[in-house]
């Protein structure tokens, strides 16, 4: 038998065709040799041109690199801190790239006001600056209506929230769209004041925090203060302002809703005020438990009576307008008839708070809180006093409160600038009590108010406060304030007021002029009515006197105190130009006050001018006597001075740079106005000795040239002058000749150019000319001051009289002075022809001339006077030829 180990080594050295592979249960079968290998290996390649930021090239980023459109999609990211981040960063995009607000502008709004209603407190507060500082003022000048149209379904549903920060917040941006575009208020009034009336009726929310409630009272004031008033130019400057803004199918839209306010919202409104006064009474039960009256508690009670205050305004405004369209639309009712409920209901309400007290020893400044608070409560009540007549004790309280706040009796404060300021709000309402109250009180209201305006401030603004109720007293025809005018004690109250006018005036200068400027106006309009009221006008007249120091407070000529009429503006200026017409009589001594004012050089030549053009209709119409008139224009022309002093312009420049200009147009505007005053030979005999007085008084070249013009303007060919008149002007037109020429002969012979001559000469003609006319009209003048001249070169006559102002000349010099004035005249045709008839006076001056010449001393001087002397006698052969000659 073979063994078994033999046995398996044989088995296995036999040849084998396919190997079994045992296989074990759950392993994975390895792949068929001939199996395809599919996967594929790769490794990654980084290239520098192929970075996230690339894709961002172009786009505008905020400093973290994110986009617009990346910022827009974080503010809806369930962490809180990255939404108030996303804000942020959407105000610095915006910041560095505004057009991207202007290109994107509906789509950010439409995305951003979904925020509006965040539950955390940090994202709200975000968005709501993000609006303010940067969205709105961007858009201030574009369309806003749509977008605001998409926020205020937002803002709306934030109001019904059930958190009450949400619901404050709501308010807030309430506000703010209202601020920014003010037809949201009168599109959504409606709906805006029930969702006020809501939240001012939890009274429990706001009393531990008052910050709170005045957070949803601040967006109250600003929705109520633009309801229509009663100043209707306001209201059409303020639509033209809001139309400019509205794209053209959208205002449709607002127009149509601010008319039919009264309609949806009136009754809202009407709803709104008791909730107010009960707010405000729950304010009080708590300030009076308090030591002190602090400031939120204040503010809160004070911005609740100002919102009442605007309603009553509204409801007034209101019932003035026509009630016709409203019948309907009311069920028949007028509308002064529902709203007398709402009036009574204030009254009662107010009066049972008024007067607020402290309840403990109250501070200065609680005291000025108190008081603004009493005033608040008492312009409410006035105002409701025109809606319906209250009972006799309530007004008595509130017509005390005014008196008393007129005389500042209340306590010490009524002398702290806080409480001043309040009484600009009762102010308004004196002229109403006036006309309304019993005679007592009528006579108290009289005297504390003068007093008040007495005592008040000139530099205070509440000065201006009080002109404006004097005004609207005084004259007639302001208002539908009817007051009788024959009542005595108030004619003397109003002629007390207008005598407080020139004193003011002067007391505040030229450094109130806004004041300034009421004043004046205010006086113009007094002389404007004064006609109709005797008493007015004899009040009106008197005032004149106490208004010379307002133009010129020292007339005497060594020292000049001009008033503050001269350094006001040419407006002020202006106004009180105009008052002159409307004095009855302007008095003489108040002319002379303006004409010594108008001779300053400071002064406008406008303001001159139209002084001349008011002052000759005053003449005209009868206030000013002719004798004054006359008077005031010679002192102008006279003593005007021409800068600089005396002076001949002798370059073409010189009279653009001196007001020789301004004299020269005034003497043409005075004897324009003289033609016409009256007759001119009349004119002439009242002229003629005051203008000889004035040249007696040697006057400058200047106006010695506009007194001559005036003379010439109102004489005739042959002259109408009288005898005295021309003995009187011989000297004088001989002296004055000289002295033209001696400055004038100089500049000449220095001069090549013969433009210059040509503009010396026609400069010469000008100061020559009056007097050639004056020749021509009477012979006998030519002939005394050919004499004049003959005893001037003779010596017979001093030469120290030429010596004007500050050109004095030698004689010699004075000789060829003459001998040039000589040649003037010879080159005139007609007086050529006159000067025939006086050869034997020339021939006078000629032997005169030729006896200088030897009594001469030096070569020079003889060469001069030897020239003179064959000008004037080829003059003189020219003469017996009766030829022309050219010199």
């Amino acid at each position: 038998m073979v063994r078994p180990k033999a046995l398996s080594k044989k088995q296995q050295k036999k040849g084998i065709d396919f190997k079994k592979i045992k296989r074990k249960v759950g392993r994975k079968l390895p792949p068929p040799k001939n199996a395809t290998n599919t996967e594929i290996k790769s490794k990654a390649i980084v290239l520098p041109e192929q970075s996230v930021a690339s894709d961002r090239v172009g786009l505008a980023v905020n400093k973290k690199g994110l986009t617009l459109k990346e910022l827009l999609q974080q503010t809806s990211h369930h962490n809180p801190k990255v939404r108030r981040d996303a804000l942020m960063g959407i105000k610095d995009l915006f910041l560095k790239h505004p057009d991207e607000l202007r290109l994107h502008m509906y789509a950010v709004v439409e995305k951003l006001r979904e925020r509006i209603g965040d539950d955390d407190k940090l994202v709200r507060e975000a968005l709501y600056q993000l609006f303010k500082s940067v969205i709105f003022p961007s858009c201030k000048e574009g369309n806003q209506g749509p977008f605001v149209s998409l926020m205020m379904a937002y803002i709306f549903n934030a109001m019904t929230h059930l958190a009450v920060d949400v619901r404050l917040m709501a308010f807030r941006f309430l506000g703010l769209v209202v601020l920014h575009y003010p037809p949201t208020f009168l599109l959504y009034a409606e709906k805006i004041l029930q969702n006020y009336e809501e939240i001012l009726c939890k009274h429990q929310l706001f009393a531990q925090d008052r910050s709170k409630l005045k957070t949803a009272l601040a967006g109250l004031m600003c929705c109520l203060s633009l309801l229509p008033c009663n100043d209707q130019e306001d209201n059409a400057s303020e639509k033209k302002t809001t139309g400019k803004r509205l794209l053209h199918g959208f205002e449709q839209d607002v127009y149509a809703s601010s008319s039919g306010w009264n309609t949806l919202g009136l009754e809202k409104l009407k709803g709104l005020v008791p909730v107010l006064i009960n707010c405000l009474r729950e304010i009080l039960s708590v300030v009076n438990s308090l030591p002190s009256l602090e400031f939120q508690s204040f503010d809160c009670m004070l911005t609740i009576l100002q919102s009442i205050d605007l309603a009553v305004k509204f409801f007034i405004a209101t019932i003035d307008k026509s009630e016709s369209d409203l019948q309907t639309t009311l069920g028949g009712a007028t509308l002064a008839t529902l709203d007398q409920g709402v009036a009574s209901v204030i009254l009662k309400r107010l009066c049972v708070l008024f007067p607020l007290n402290p309840a403990h020893h109250a501070s200065q400044k609680d005291s000025d809180r108190y008081f603004a608070l009493n005033v608040m409560i008492a312009d409410i009540f006035l105002s409701c006093s025109e809606w319906i007549s209250p009972p006799d004790d309530m007004s008595e309280r509130f017509l005390e409160f005014v008196e008393v706040m007129l005389l500042g009796k209340i306590s010490d404060s009524a002398k702290t600038e806080a409480t001043v300021s309040n009484k600009h709000l009762l102010l308004p309402f004196i002229p109403k009590l006036l006309a309304q109250v019993p005679n007592n009180w009528k006579s108290r209201l009289l005297q504390a108010f003068t007093r008040a305006f007495r005592e008040c401030n000139h530099q205070s603004s509440l000065k201006l406060a009080f002109l404006s109720i004097i005004e609207e007293i005084v004259i007639p025809g302001q208002n539908r304030i009817h007051l009788d005018v024959s009542d005595p004690e108030l004619l003397d109250h109003q002629i007390a007021w207008v005598r407080e006018l020139p004193a003011l005036l002067i007391m505040l200068g030229e450094k109130h002029q806004s004041v300034t400027q009421v004043v004046l106006r205010l006086i113009l309009r007094l002389g404007q009515s004064a006609s109709s009221r005797p008493t007015l006008q004899g009040e009106y007249d008197n005032i004149q006197y106490p208004l010379q120091d307002f133009f010129c407070k020292c007339q005497d000529e060594s020292s000049v105190s001009y008033g503050p009429f001269i350094r006001l503006s040419q407006d002020c200026q202006e106004l009180a130009v105009s008052c002159l017409y409307y004095f009855s009589h302007l008095d003489s001594a108040l002319l002379k006050a303006i004409a010594t004012c108008y001779l300053c050089n400071d002064l406008e030549p406008s303001v001159l001018f139209r002084t001349i053009e008011v002052l000759d209709s005053a003449y005209a119409a009868g206030h000013i006597w002719i004798s004054d008139i006359i008077s005031f224009f010679i002192t102008l022309l006279s003593r005007f001075k021409v800068s600089p002093d005396n002076a001949l312009p002798v370059k073409e420049v010189e009279p653009k740079i001196s007001n020789c200009g301004t004299l020269r147009l005034l003497t043409s505007v005075v004897c324009s106005c003289l033609l016409h005053i009256g007759d001119e030979s009349m004119v002439l005999q009242m002229i003629e000795k005051v203008i000889i007085d004035q040249m007696k008084l040697k006057p400058s070249r200047d106006n010695a040239c506009a007194l001559l013009r005036l003379l010439v303007t109102l004489d005739s060919k042959p002259t109408r002058l009288s005898e005295q008149t021309i003995d009187g002007l011989a000297s004088f037109l001989a002296l004055y000749l000289i002295d033209i020429c001696s400055v004038v002969i100089p500049h000449i012979s220095e001069e090549d150019d013969e433009a210059a001559v040509a503009f010396l000469d026609r400069m010469t003609h000008y100061y020559v000319l009056p007097c050639l006319f004056l020749f021509d009209r009477s012979q006998r003048l030519l002939k005394l001051v050919l004499n004049e001249m003959e005893s001037l070169i003779s010596g017979r006559t001093s030469l120290s009289c030429l010596k004007n102002g500050s050109h004095g000349t030698d004689h010699s010099t004075s000789v060829i002075a003459i001998v040039y004035v000589l040649q003037l005249m010879h080159k005139d045709f007609k007086i050529r022809q006159i000067q025939s008839s006086f050869k034997a006076e020339i021939e006078c001056i000629l032997r005169s001339l030729q006896a200088l010449v030897e009594s001469s001393t030096t070569l020079e001087e003889r060469h001069k006077l030897q020239c003179a002397y064959h000008r004037v006698h080829r003059m003189l052969g020219n003469l017996q030829e009766r030829t022309p000659c050219l010199l």
